[in-house]
């Protein structure tokens, strides 16, 4: 029996990245899916997108943008989803399914996905559907443990530190306010491998009904652990011991740089639909970009001994922020931009500076300087 995905989330960025590694391990010969596509909320405007899943002819993600320096523009038909469901609506087929033949489950449900509502996420009774992400998986689980009771492996995409030791204590709690058996808790323990992991990919445009625009840079970061596995190999996949360093290029090259462009253009009075491409189109800013990378943030990695792979991630950023073909607003990425400044700039500072050696950063400190943090000491 092929090793079936169930995926909790229609999005556009798994139906490019996952989904997108699952068919292209499949076309080199791997065995590898199908996936079940999950549509987690009841909302009525996504139906149309999840029956669409069911075409045997699968959807399309055209991946377009610069690598290595060179264009990049070609077009995929992803045929590793086998089929669309609603949690809403089929949720008996859903759990059969999840019961008997899943071996993985992906997931990405946004930023508060993994919130709960103790009053209306119950389960038990055929049929009764909870409202939350982890209370259903809570209660798919608890079938399969009444059903084959074999083990799995969950890999949660959503972009929240340690990702799959919170949805671990979320689905554990939402077991426990359903009153569920200790040996079900245990189960869940010793046969059930929540793994922790990073992705990193722009998707910038849909596809309608679904299909999605993708850069060609790609990552799917997951931490080793006992019981981990990936769903296929692929050269997007990395297996590590630490998802630190990943998780520190993306949010201090990658972020910060978007950060930077962000305070550059809120104190210029600049173009409202200004985009990445169009900042840097600006000789003076891509050069001021380009400096404060190469002489406050490459050096703060270097002093963390990891120089070389802030450089050639910095090359590579760089690249994605040139992107031709993505359209991505600075408007958009200066919301929250006090809190951006914090988690991005302010930390690289003390991440950098925590080596005990003195990093000369006055760019990145004039803009720390502007956003003083507030004292939370009363």
């Amino acid at each position: 029996m092929s090793p079936r995905i169930v995926q909790f989330g229609t999005s556009r960025f798994l139906q490019a990245h996952a989904a997108l590694f699952v068919h292209e391990a499949r076309q080199s010969g791997q065995d590898a899916g199908p996936i079940t596509v999950v549509q987690v909320s009841g909302a009525t405007s996504r139906s149309g997108r999840v029956r669409a899943f069911n075409h045997p002819d699968g959807y399309p993600v055209v991946v377009r943008g610069m690598s290595d320096g060179l264009p990049i523009d070609y077009r995929v038909q992803v045929t590793s989803v086998e089929n669309g469901l609603s949690a809403a609506e089929d949720w008996e087929e859903l759990a059969t399914l999840f019961a008997e033949d899943a071996e993985f489950v992906i997931s990405n449900t946004g930023d508060t996905g993994y919130q709960s509502w103790p009053e209306e996420d119950r389960f038990g009774g055929k049929g009764q559907v909870p409202r939350s992400f982890p209370a259903k998986l809570a209660a798919l689980l608890f079938r399969r443990w009444l059903g084959s009771g074999r083990p799995l492996v969950i890999l949660p995409c959503e972009l929240i530190t340690a990702n799959g030791r919170v949805l671990q204590q979320a689905v554990i709690d939402c077991a426990k306010r359903n009153a569920t058996p200790t040996e079900f808790l245990a189960w869940l323990d010793e046969h059930v491998a929540f793994a922790e992991t990073l992705v990193d990919r722009i998707v910038s445009e849909p596809i309608e009904p679904i299909g999605a625009v993708a850069e060609p840079y790609a990552l799917w970061a997951i931490k080793r652990a006992p019981g981990v596995r990936p769903p296929c190999t692929h050269p997007s996949i990395i297996l590590t011991d630490d998802l630190e360093p990943y998780e520190r290029l993306k949010l201090h090259i990658l972020n910060l740089g978007h950060t930077f462009l962000a305070e550059v253009w809120l104190r210029g009075n600049r173009h409202a639909d200004e985009t990445v491409r169009a900042i840097l189109a600006d000789d003076e800013i891509r050069q001021r970009l380009e400096t404060v990378y190469q002489t406050e943030v490459v050096p703060g990695f270097a002093a963390r001994r990891m120089g070389s792979e802030a450089q050639a991630y910095m090359a590579t950023t760089l690249d994605r922020f040139r992107n031709p073909f993505l359209n991505h607003r600075i408007a958009d990425i200066s919301q929250h931009h006090q809190e951006k400044v914090d988690r991005r700039i302010r930390s690289f500072l003390d991440w950098a500076g925590g080596t005990g050696s003195h990093l000369n950063a006055p760019m990145l400190g004039e803009i720390v300087a502007r956003y003083p943090q507030e004292d939370t000491a009363q």
